[in-house]
């Protein structure tokens, strides 16, 4: 039914995710998670269309990097750092239900998501002030983004709120042991680094995001532990923000997230996935942003070995990450946006229909 949709634009994703969450609300017999969904979208929406002027007051403008491709260049000056508007609403919610229950998981999940947003501000913030299109050297940013991943899952693992015992399903567990602490570190490194990637196109990652937030929401209602019944509000105020940002940021975008957004997005992710044993689901729900993220590492990779071989390195992809290889083979952005849309949809009801039946 997805697939025959010809215009599944940014309409077409909001009305598509509300039914879903409206069907959600009415499964599990409560409406608070339509009513935190549609409070943020609401939110994100009036927060990015005012801070639209401030970031044009500011001039804080986005430079495209002169390796991308030549149809990218028409985007220079679009206002970024949009992913304040996103991740300072989430983060004042999240402290708020914090100081309330006094729970050291959300404390946790705060001082981690606040981390990574300082790492993509600062990231986005010399940026501009350089000029360029990289603000933070890659080294930087990945020895950063490690040591808050590092602490975020010592604590964790010391004060038992991460379980080794990954979930599959009720009768199906892997015990990963002392490999728990490998595992978390890529799942919140890697999600982090992939949602950064994938954030190319217009709209791409802030759509994504949203179908994806709202995948691991029900999947954690799923679970049926009144206790982690807080981490499926955040999840779907998070798809409701995601979509009120990408109001602005479909094609033509008015605004880019930046890393300040694309980075904690993943940070969120990573983080309550852990926090809540659905590393296994997540990984199935953020299929685009991973294999985005392979594309990266497999077009890098065969390039250094080809050179190592041959003396010239040879390209699989004609440009990574994956989307900018079906932009150089002449589909038009609109339809890869769409396309990629519709297989995240796809994949959040596999991993759903998986986590039901298996």
């Amino acid at each position: 039914m997805i697939g025959k949709i010809k215009n599944f634009n940014f309409k077409s994703l909001l009305i598509f995710n509300t039914f879903a969450l409206i069907v959600t609300s009415y499964s599990f017999n409560n409406f608070i998670f339509i009513g935190i969904y549609i409070l943020f979208f609401f939110i994100s929406l009036l927060i990015t269309k005012n801070g639209l002027k401030i970031i044009n007051k500011l001039n804080l403008l986005q430079n495209i990097r002169t390796e991308g491709p030549a149809n990218h260049f028409k985007k220079s000056n679009t206002p970024t750092m949009g992913g304040i508007f996103m991740i300072i609403p989430f983060l004042i919610l999240l402290l708020i239900i914090t100081i309330n229950l006094g729970s050291l998981k959300l404390l946790l999940l705060l001082c981690t998501i606040f981390g990574f947003f300082c790492i993509g501000f600062l990231d986005d913030y010399l940026s501009i002030k350089n000029r360029k299109n990289t603000g933070l050297k890659s080294k930087e940013k990945f020895i950063l983004q490690s040591i808050i991943s590092l602490i975020f899952i010592f604590l964790a693992y010391e004060n038992d709120l991460i379980n080794p015992l990954i979930t599959i399903s009720e009768s199906w567990k892997i015990d990963t042991s002392i490999f728990i602490f490998p595992i978390s570190f890529f799942v919140l490194v890697g999600i982090s680094n992939s949602v950064n990637l994938t954030d190319g196109l217009d709209g791409l990652a802030a759509g994504c995001s949203g179908i994806v937030f709202y995948g691991l929401g029900t999947e954690i209602l799923l679970k049926e532990q009144q206790e982690l019944f807080v981490f499926s509000i955040l999840c779907f105020s998070m798809s409701g923000i995601c979509l009120g940002f990408l109001k602005y940021n479909s094609n033509p975008a008015k605004i880019f997230m930046g890393d300040t957004g694309s980075l904690s997005i993943g940070a969120i992710l990573g983080s309550i996935a852990l926090l809540t044993n659905s590393v296994f689901t997540l990984s199935i729900f953020s299929g685009i942003f991973i294999i985005e993220s392979l594309s990266v590492m497999i077009q890098v990779g065969f390039f250094k070995i080809t050179k190592k071989l041959f003396n010239r390195g040879k390209r699989i992809f004609l440009m990574a990450p994956l989307h900018h290889h079906f932009e150089l083979k002449g589909v038009k952005e609109q339809k890869i946006v769409e396309n990629f849309w519709k297989i995240n949809i796809l994949l959040v009801i596999l991993g759903i229909v998986l986590k039901i039946n298996l």
